[in-house]
């Protein structure tokens, strides 16, 4: 009876858009639930750090699966089937297995996320006329569910109703985001490489790197990439253990805890939409320098008091100068990955590397020295991503600090 025409451009954005809100809920809920874990499980820091890491790992290994299974079954096929690897995860994980089967449960967890990421990534950033503006809009998704997951997470436990139910809820909300990708109209021009390539080809996947294969020749492909591997390791954290770390400090509840990393994506939201408008007007080299330099002021503000008044300002700050750090740093090796699905994998990949080592390094830390003493870590990743960014502004020969 109704004959509604829905844009293919729609078909092929608000899957991913969607895609990546899930996902950002999802991630949350990996930190906001992890002292529900060690407790009901009964494991240590040192094991709650490999649960971390195994995450990380998972998602570094998208960056070689997502590649190869899509030259075999396509690329919808593949994010379909990658995908749906999260709310399996979950329900694993939410069983409470034997910590050998909870290992790979994570890292299926990671393949599922980091699979999401690499499409979302490569669709936007292809379809955006190297523009950082979609790139911020499609990150604020991803703030928009990680300001919900922990916020959730506290309704559902003092409403008495547990961590597992907010699982739940993202287990349902992830296979709504497999739905989607089914439902994602892929045609020629619409995906990276697919330009210039067959109806055939894109559902294959051949021709997928005919673009750009010359990434790796490119310092901006190294430098953006480490920066990011730095600051991947930095948000993993404040993701994961920060929930665990403000409880060791004794002096917020778990609900107050949990609820000021919802804080932090608030301030993403809107560093992201500010960014998304700067980013028009200002170069975005400057852009990343800039928030590195505020980021690392905000980080040692934050390790220097036990106050709760300062903390709450210092993640505050720490997730307005965070918001625009990775999507704009995507967008300033846009130019050298376009067209490139391996070149975006591999530079993701350098990132994710960053998320492996960080949370195990503190973990061990953890159990050795205490959660105050592990999260000092974190302060190289601070400098080196200060470093980094200076560095980008002198390679770059558009930019100039002044």
């Amino acid at each position: 009876m109704f004959n509604i025409r829905i844009p293919d451009r729609f078909r092929l954005l608000f899957p991913c858009y969607f895609a990546f809100f899930v996902s950002g809920a999802m991630v949350l809920l990996v930190g906001t639930t992890l002292p529900y874990i060690i407790e009901e499980a009964g494991i240590n820091y040192s094991v709650a750090g490999g649960l971390l890491s195994a995450f990380a790992i998972g998602n570094l290994l998208a960056s070689f699966v997502n590649p190869v299974i899509s030259r075999l079954m396509g690329r919808k096929k593949t994010i379909v089937m990658l995908s749906s690897l999260v709310p399996l995860s979950w329900i694993i994980i939410t069983l409470l297995p034997p910590v050998a089967v909870m290992y790979p449960a994570f890292v299926l967890l990671g393949i599922g996320r980091g699979s999401v990421s690499i499409i979302n990534n490569a669709v936007v950033n292809d379809n955006s006329d190297g523009k950082p503006a979609a790139l911020n809009l499609l990150h604020m998704t991803f703030a928009a569910g990680a300001l919900l997951s922990p916020l959730l997470t506290s309704l559902y436990m003092e409403a008495g109703l547990g961590w597992r139910t907010a699982a739940y809820t993202i287990i349902a909300a992830s296979l709504l985001a497999t739905a989607g990708y089914a439902w994602m109209k892929m045609t020629p021009g619409g995906y990276a490489g697919e330009e210039g390539t067959s109806a055939a080809d894109t559902e294959t996947g051949t021709g997928m790197d005919a673009g750009n294969t010359v990434y790796y020749k490119n310092p901006v492909f190294y430098i953006m990439g480490f920066l990011l591997f730095l600051y991947i390791g930095l948000e993993n954290c404040v993701n994961g253990w920060f929930v665990t770390y403000f409880k060791s400090m004794g002096i917020m509840s778990s609900t107050y805890a949990t609820n000021l990393v919802s804080v932090t994506w608030i301030m993403v939201m809107l560093g992201r939409l500010l960014t998304a408008k700067l980013s028009t007007k200002i170069d975005k080299n400057k852009l990343i320098f800039s928030y590195c330099i505020a980021t690392a002021a905000f980080f040692i503000l934050l390790l220097a008091t036990h106050n709760l008044a300062v903390i709450t300002v210092a993640i505050a700050g720490l997730g307005f100068f965070f918001a625009g750090i990775y999507p704009t740093s995507v967008s300033s090796a846009g130019a050298v990955l376009k067209g490139s699905n391996t070149g975006m994998s591999m530079f993701l990949a350098i990132a994710a590397l960053g998320g492996i080592v960080t949370p195990q390094i503190v973990g061990v830390l953890a159990d050795s020295f205490g959660m105050t003493a592990a999260i000092l870590v974190l302060l190289f990743n601070a400098a080196g991503m200060f470093v980094l960014s200076l560095v980008n502004l002198k390679v770059n020969s558009k930019s100039r600090l002044f």
